[in-house]
């Protein structure tokens, strides 16, 4: 009697029904199955039943046709007869092909009418209204305008930003080789993010999210995983600059999924900084050491610019995070060591604006230490700024710092820092003056001499001190384009030619408080 053959067998009782859910394969479905896929494969009927499966089952054929052995290979999944326990007689050597192919009789036109359409098909195909010039050139203009982002005034990069994106949606209406196609889709995207940025800059993040929802388009059709994350880091920054801190927490984690480059860096400080702000200040730790723990390099795409988290860049976010946290004297060792990294730094890479958020960074944990004299010469490059670069983040800032002098405003150094606050914020076109602990000595007024007329203080600023919050009137108030990086990525607004227009939006600096003001820059 023949042995059984058990590894057909137990191929078939693995393999589910299609029929039955829940069941395995009957003979009859099996039989059925291989035919169907013998008549698809070779165009050939074959009749093959649930009994010869029975045969072959209880090993009365042991080697059964090669088109039959094919047919059961392919629908019980396994790679070899052997796995079927099939093996050919002693002294037969299988040399029989698998499988018969479909005859071609009566399709030779066909196939040679297919071959010669697809031959006129061949110019369609090549013809592309993109040269690899244009898509260089394209990624070119990018990189320009990130890395001139933080050096000059904003309103022609944003005008050169929106031509970008608008030439490459024109060049993806004509047809080009999806590679070009997906190069343009990232120049695009690139362009939409750089946009959305300066407009959470300009103080806009609410339509900073209308451009990152295209931007994401744009990446997912270029598959582009270093956009995705610095389009994240935008979306956390326009949640951010909305106090909407819950949501920046989660846009900077999610973001940490695609993150390649320096953005994992950004993306995963500033996690920490949104949790510590949203009180979840345990998260805020632990992200805070995965960030320090991260070892990141330049991805070859990054454009630079804001889009390019270098480690100073990173120190800074950092001791924004321990600020938040309260743990000052962190917040200034990293401080320092950020402002000693950018003045390392060659000239043409050293990032100035984020260099000044920093430093008031130093300048607000030592107020908070105590180092009144530490805060004042920290201060100083910074009070010293050219007017074109007082934009609001720097404004908004220096009015945390007017509100952390409040405890020192009976001594002479903390009212000087006062008054250089206050003409800082409120007479940009007034010459910088000096910190300084000497007191002037008044001028003597003669005899004769009227006494000189009271300064009319202008509108709304009758009692102004930067340690207390100010007022306006609305008819008198004006608003300053801003570049609003909350980690230090600040830059000038666009109207940079006229003085009036770097006032601030209120008549004083943002003085609410440390705890109500946010210190992110």
């Amino acid at each position: 009697m023949s042995e059984a053959n058990e590894l057909l067998r137990a191929a078939r009782e693995r393999t589910p029904s299609r029929r039955a859910p829940g069941e395995h394969l009957s003979r009859a479905e099996l039989a059925e199955a291989v035919c169907a896929w013998l008549w698809d494969t070779t165009e050939v009927r074959y009749e093959l039943d649930g009994h010869y499966i029975a045969k072959l089952e209880r090993g009365a054929v042991r080697w059964p046709g090669a088109a039959y052995r094919s047919g059961l290979r392919y629908v019980l999944n396994v790679a070899s007869d052997n796995d079927l326990g099939f093996s050919p007689p002693p002294g037969v050597v299988a040399t029989e092909p698998d499988l018969t192919l479909p005859s071609t009789v009566g399709l030779d036109d066909d196939v040679m009418d297919a071959g010669d359409e697809s031959i006129a098909l061949l110019t369609f195909a090549e013809e592309s209204n993109v040269g690899d010039l244009t898509v260089e050139q394209l990624h070119a203009d990018i990189l320009r305008i990130a890395q001139s982002y933080l050096r000059t005034p904003t309103r022609p990069l944003f005008v050169r930003s929106r031509s970008i994106r608008d030439r490459a949606f024109r060049l993806l209406a004509g047809r080009q080789s999806p590679k070009q196609s997906r190069d343009i889709y990232a120049a695009a995207g690139w362009s939409i993010t750089l946009l959305a940025w300066m407009s959470v800059d300009l103080g806009r993040p609410d339509v900073a999210e209308r451009h990152t929802r295209t931007a994401w388009a744009c990446a997912e059709a270029a598959d582009h995983d270093v956009l995705r994350g610095w389009i994240r880091a935008t979306q956390h920054t326009a949640a951010f600059w909305q106090d909407d801190f819950d949501a920046a927490a989660a846009y900077a984690q999610d973001g940490l999924r695609y993150a390649a480059g320096t953005s994992a860096l950004f993306l995963a400080s500033a996690a920490a900084v949104d949790l510590a702000r949203s009180g979840r200040l345990d998260d805020a730790r632990d992200a805070l050491g995965r960030a320090r723990r991260l070892a990141v390099t330049p991805a070859e795409s990054e454009p630079g610019g804001p889009f390019l988290c270098t480690p100073e860049r990173a120190e800074g976010i950092w001791s924004d995070a321990y600020l938040a946290l309260g743990e000052a004297r962190h917040t200034l060792g990293h401080a320092d060591r950020a402002v000693a990294m950018f003045e390392g730094a060659p000239h043409l890479l050293r990032n100035f604006g984020s260099e000044r958020m920093v430093r008031l960074q130093q300048a607000k944990a030592r107020l908070v230490l105590g180092q009144l004299d530490g805060a004042a010469e920290t201060l100083e490059p910074v009070l010293s700024t050219p007017l074109e670069y007082r934009v609001r983040p720097l404004i908004h800032r220096i009015g945390e710092v007017a509100a952390l002098t409040a405890p020192y405003a009976r001594s002479p150094q903390g009212r000087q820092i006062r008054e250089r606050i206050r003409d800082f914020t409120q007479h940009p076109d007034l010459p910088a003056r000096p910190t300084s602990t000497r007191r002037r000595k008044p001028k003597r007024q003669q005899p004769d001499e009227p006494p000189p007329p009271a300064l009319d203080p202008s509108p709304g600023t009758e009692h102004l001190d930067p340690g207390q919050p100010t007022t306006h009137r609305p008819d008198t108030q004006r608003k300053v384009p801003a570049r609003a990086d909350p980690h230090g990525a600040e830059s000038p607004g666009p109207d940079t030619q006229r003085p009036d227009a770097h006032r601030p939006e209120s008549n004083g600096p943002d003085v609410r408080g440390p705890e109500a003001v946010r210190s992110a820059g």
